[in-house]
This record gives structure tokens, C-alpha cells and sequence, in this order.
């Protein structure tokens, strides 16, 4: 049955300070190749979160934590009338995207190689018609829990920049994760679940790629969880 959720204003998750939620911002060093896509490319796509967005006619998407990049290039590359804004503060991720951008002619991708949080207060209200957050860092030890990204105040913040109607997507391989975002969703109650039975929540669909995290947690055994989330209409 599909589960509705009564609305919920967002500023009723009080403001706090924003706990780090993603792990080493930085990897190997980089090299001359990498170094001028990093320099060069990102200059270009970057988004200016000093300067307000420019709205055009057409819908506007966001992946928050896009890793390697595969699931961002397949939609950008398939939806080429879509503006895909990607954040991620792993700079290795950030340039395999920008090497995709430069080597395929991607002009559809944004990117923000910081936390999303500032990001997603300054986007204007109600410009996202999807939202992806694709097996988020699950900070698995019981004192990190604090630190998983995927939370009420998140909610609160996609609540404001998320269009009536919009489709929020998040996929876990931590049953325990994947329980407690169901809770804080039902909190919110801001959102629609879409799911009618297990299979709606065991399966992709064919519009939703698998990355290489889905690979790994199935690798190791880990079953894995897809939620799709519509935001109430008013």
C-alpha cells in the first residue's frame, strides 16, 4: 500500500551546526592531466554559490554524493534536456566526472565539490523536480551514527528546493540505515512513499543504473534497499 505522510512545514527541524557526513575529501595525488581537468573543467561547470541560479525552461535535477559518477553521466547523457547538479566533496570523484564531461561533450552537469548542505540553501525553493542519493556513507559504528547525512534535517532542507510533486530516490545497503530513513521520512511526513509491495523497494527499474557501491554490497552479500519518495502536493 502506498504510504502518505501528512504535510510538514520545513522549519519545524530546528537549525544546528552540520556534522561532517562523508569521510577523506582527498586521495592520490593528482596528476598534470588530472590536475587541469580539475583547474580547467571544474572552472567552467562549477556552480557559483555567490551569484543566484539561472532557471531555465527546463527540469533540474540533483545527485548528492555521486561517488564515481556512473549514475550521474548515464542520466545526464540519456536526459540531455535536464540540468544535472551533481555534489561531492571526494575530489577523485569529482574528477572522473569532469574527465566524462570533457571526453563525452556533457554541457548538462553542475557541479559542487563541497558538502551539499550549503548547496541546498541556496538553491531557490522548489526548482528540483528529482533527487538522488545513492548509497550515502553509512557510518556504521554506533558513535557515528550522528554523522549519517541522511536524516530529519536533510528532509527539511530537500522539503524547501523540491517542487510538489518531485521524485526523491535514495538506495542503502545497511538494513539499519534503510530503517532509520524510513522513520525520519515518516517524521517529516512531507513525502510520499511510492512503494506498493517488497519488489517496489528490492529492484531499480530501468531508469536507475547501478553504481559501483550497488557491485560491491553485492559482492559481499549485503542485500541492497531503493526508495522512491514523491514530495506532498499541497
Amino acid at each position: 500500500m502506498t504510504q502518505n505522510f501528512e504535510t510538514q512545514k520545513p522549519d519545524e527541524y530546528a537549525p544546528g551546526p552540520d556534522l561532517r557526513s562523508y569521510g577523506r575529501r582527498h586521495g592520490r595525488r593528482l596528476s598534470l592531466r588530472q590536475e587541469r581537468l580539475w583547474q580547467g573543467v571544474l572552472s567552467r561547470v562549477a556552480v557559483d554559490l555567490a551569484k543566484p541560479l539561472e532557471l531555465g525552461s527546463g527540469e533540474i535535477w540533483l545527485e548528492i554524493g555521486f561517488g564515481g559518477g556512473e549514475h550521474l553521466v548515464w542520466q545526464a547523457a540519456r536526459n540531455p534536456g535536464v540540468l544535472l547538479i551533481g555534489a561531492e566533496p571526494f575530489r577523485d570523484g569529482v574528477i572522473k566526472v569532469l574527465d566524462r564531461i570533457e571526453a563525452e561533450g556533457l554541457g548538462n552537469i553542475r557541479l559542487h565539490a563541497d558538502d551539499v548542505r550549503p548547496l541546498l540553501r541556496w538553491l531557490p525553493a522548489g526548482c528540483l523536480t528529482r533527487v538522488f542519493i545513492l548509497f550515502p556513507d553509512p557510518w556504521p559504528k554506533k558513535r557515528h551514527v550522528k554523522r549519517r547525512l541522511v536524516a530529519g534535517r536533510l528532509f527539511a532542507l530537500l522539503f524547501r528546493v523540491m517542487a510538489p510533486g518531485a521524485e526523491l530516490r535514495i538506495s542503502t545497503d545497511i538494513g539499519d540505515y534503510a530503517r532509520t530513513m524510513l522513520l525520519a521520512l515518516r517524521e517529516h511526513r512531507g513525502f510520499v512513499w511510492q512503494a506498493t509491495g517488497p519488489e517496489d523497494w528490492r529492484s531499480r527499474g530501468s531508469d536507475w543504473p547501478a553504481t559501483r557501491y550497488e557491485g560491491k554490497a553485492i559482492a559481499e552479500g549485503r542485500r541492497c534497499y531503493f526508495f522512491r519518495f514523491r514530495k506532498m502536493c499541497p
